[in-house]
């Protein structure tokens, strides 16, 4: 797994930053209507509408933990799911600071003890504006028998609320620290699976997550911000921003404006892409699509997580013993 790009991941989760970075390149797209809000309102921000467009647009946000509070939590369901971690790990509540989800993801739980996170991701930007990418909806709560009224009275349970249009695109960076092949296929293999986001998930909020491509380098990248705006100047130069977008088109589109980006960072980086990037895909299905092998990868997983744990003192045996 991974054996061709050893020397960009580390052999085993260390103590301390070596500055190996794996930036995942993610195009996420919305498949139903989806709700991104954090008060009343959906999540919004007025900025450029490109790097090299003075113009100024709203766009629609999703904020680091509507993004990655869902992948972890897929994650979080697969390694109970195989019998990996207990009921002793509880998300949000007492974290056992030694599986998978706790090493990569981090943790806090007071003076009990923290843990860093190694996923590093940032506030992911529309291409397209707020205006022509949302909708208001009314919505009302009838009775069991499907009606507004109950006898001779009419209840008045309405409300409104604004959701993302279907096809709508973020482009999103997701970044592992000094990752391991495991802990790389362990992230990809939890965005590639969530296919829920937002509010309201279980009646709306599907997306898909489509990843575009792998950036190893030996240093930070460009943010989620400035790889929309370079998305949408180029899209822009190929007359290509009337809505719907084209999917294909904004894919490509992703991929170009990576490859020019990571260019102007000052990092030393090779770029996986196309038919490479989609080797790497298969071999990847290859254990995850089967039951024996997803499980004795999740346990591999665990083991390599408790020995990073055990050397930093993360355990919950040693933090019982303090």
């Amino acid at each position: 797994m991974f054996s061709q790009y050893k020397d960009y991941l580390q052999s085993e989760i260390p103590e301390r930053p070596e500055g190996k970075y794996t930036h995942i390149v993610v195009l996420r797209s919305t498949d139903s209507y989806a709700v991104f809000k954090t008060d009343d309102e959906l999540n919004t921000a007025r900025v450029r509408k490109g790097l090299h467009d003075p113009d100024t647009v709203t766009r629609l946000a999703i904020f680091k933990r509507k993004q990655t509070t869902p992948e972890r939590l897929t994650g979080r369901e697969l390694l109970r799911r195989y019998a990996v971690i207990d009921d002793t790990c509880k998300y949000n509540e007492s974290f056992c600071g030694s599986c998978p989800d706790c090493v990569l993801y981090g943790y806090a739980i007071g003076d009990s003890g923290s843990e860093k996170s190694k996923v590093y991701t940032d506030t992911a930007y529309s291409i397209t504006s707020y205006d022509t990418s949302h909708e208001t909806f009314t919505l009302n709560a009838p009775y069991e028998d499907g009606t507004m009224t109950k006898g001779t009275e009419t209840t008045y349970r309405f409300s409104e609320q604004d959701h993302v249009l279907p096809e709508t695109f973020f482009p999103s960076v997701v970044t592992l620290r000094d990752g391991t092949p495991r802990s790389l296929a362990y992230l990809i293999n939890n965005i590639r699976r969530t296919k829920l986001y937002g509010a309201q998930t279980t009646r709306t909020g599907h997306m898909t997550n489509r990843i575009i491509a792998i950036v190893f380098a030996d240093g930070e990248v460009f943010s989620n911000l400035r790889l929309t705006q370079a998305v949408n100047d180029i899209l822009a130069r190929q007359d290509e921003l009337s809505i719907p977008l084209d999917h294909d088109a904004v894919f490509e589109a992703t991929l170009a404006a990576t490859k020019e980006l990571v260019i102007q960072d000052g990092v030393v980086y090779e770029i996986i892409s196309g038919g490479a990037l989609n080797e790497t895909i298969s071999e990847l299905d290859e254990v995850f699509t089967s039951k024996e092998k997803l499980q004795q990868f999740l346990r591999e997983m665990n083991e390599e997580s408790r020995a990073y744990a055990e050397r930093v003192g993360n355990t919950s045996k040693k933090k019982k013993g303090k």
